[in-house]
């Protein structure tokens, strides 16, 4: 598979795994989707059955399996899957789409963000502008990055360019990505299916699924390792 096609969202997901499915299938490229995803909360969210939401303000929804510690901060566009778990001081500033299972943990801050069921972001993580797929992990500290310093818009590297026309985009994780404690992707980074990045690694670009990342910047197949 090039990586051409590994950018495209029906190569990173599994669409079955998320409520998002119908709008993402809209779409060829994750960071199309980002711009309607406050959109999208609002009209998912009068879609949710009371019996199984709490609708305890203005655009929020909370799935009443859900575990949302008191001293979370949630801000709407948001709706909360069911048995997902938002812990100690997460603060969900708005526009976040949380599935099912997913765990968003002490002191993560989302924004603008569609999160697959069975994602976690355990710990001090910052997510903002980001699609990340199912099952995706990101380790204790790692971080998105979603703008450059010179505010320019971002533009996807890979073996190709992609201009996008955005000049917020974190990073989009396909399913099962799992990164490093303390690893910062860099804006406009993809992460294929499977693909690992370990500790404290500084990661742009396109990462091919079933890839490692090192320290060092080099790359080599899962099955080398």
């Amino acid at each position: 598979m090039t990586q051409t096609e590994q950018i495209k969202i029906k190569d990173l997901f599994t669409l079955d795994e998320t409520i998002a499915k119908e709008y993402l299938e809209g779409f060829t490229y994750p960071w199309e989707a980002l711009a309607g995803i406050h959109d999208l909360i609002l009209r998912i969210g009068e879609t949710l059955s009371p019996e199984l939401y709490d609708h305890p303000s203005e655009d929020v929804w909370i799935a009443k399996s859900a575990t949302v510690f008191d001293s979370a901060y949630i801000g709407g566009a948001c709706i909360i899957g069911e048995n997902a778990q938002v812990r100690h001081c997460a603060f969900i500033r708005g526009d976040a789409l949380v599935g099912n299972g997913t765990v968003v943990g002490n002191s993560c801050e989302l924004k603008n963000v569609i999160l697959f069921n069975n994602c976690e972001v355990p710990h001090y993580n910052y997510v903002g502008d980001s699609i990340l797929g199912f099952h995706a992990h990101m380790g204790a500290g790692s971080i998105t990055s979603n703008i450059k310093a010179d505010r320019k818009n971002i533009i996807v590297k890979g073996e190709e360019q992609y201009v996008t026309g955005r000049r917020k985009i974190g990073a989009i994780l396909g399913d099962y990505a799992e990164i490093g404690c303390n690893a910062v992707l860099n804006p406009g980074t993809i992460v294929g299916q499977h693909a690992q990045i370990y500790p404290t690694t500084c990661v742009r670009g396109v990462i091919k699924s079933y890839t490692i990342v090192r320290q060092d910047g080099s790359q080599i197949a899962k099955h080398e390792a």
